[in-house]
């Protein structure tokens, strides 16, 4: 605790003579109203400098942390690949498959055959293909549109 105490006194003494050597103190007694305004404008300008080194530290600093960020996701994405082995085609019976996805359960083998559904086609009705030729004559006109009309209800 001591050791830290000391530390800690030696921090604070050093700032304050860094401060010290940085920042002389104003001595602003017996000063007229001119002069005083121009060690305002001198102390202005300073604040701007600084304000200004400030921002362009603090933009550096954002954008090294943006570059950090990248590149430890990149270091994660490389370590994180595993490269996988060639899967081989392995041929199962599906009564061993069963059995080892259901365990020691599925003794009997089972017939996935039985117990599939019937399913019956049913057969497309074929329009009889005629030729169109032959019909023109007979389809033209009022008539030829009537028996469309009574040929579909």
């Amino acid at each position: 605790m001591t050791m830290l105490d000391s530390e800690r006194q030696s921090r604070k003494d050093e700032r304050e003579r860094i401060l010290g050597e940085r920042v002389p103190e104003l001595q602003l007694s017996g000063l007229s109203l001119q002069d005083l305004q121009n060690l305002c404008k001198e102390l202005h300008q300073k604040i701007d400098v600084a304000d200004e080194e400030r921002y362009d530290v603090n933009a550096k600093v954002v954008k090294n942390n943006m570059e950090i960020q990248d590149l430890s996701g990149k270091i994660f994405e490389l370590k994180g690949k595993m490269k996988r082995p060639a899967l081989r085609r392995v041929r199962v019976s599906a009564d061993a498959m069963l059995g080892a996805l259901l365990g020691a359960k599925v003794k009997e083998s089972v017939d996935f055959k039985a117990n599939l559904k019937t399913v019956k086609k049913e057969e497309e009705k074929k329009e009889e293909v005629t030729d169109w030729r032959k019909n023109v004559d007979a389809m033209s006109g009022m008539e030829g549109r009537k028996k469309l009309f009574d040929a579909g209800q």
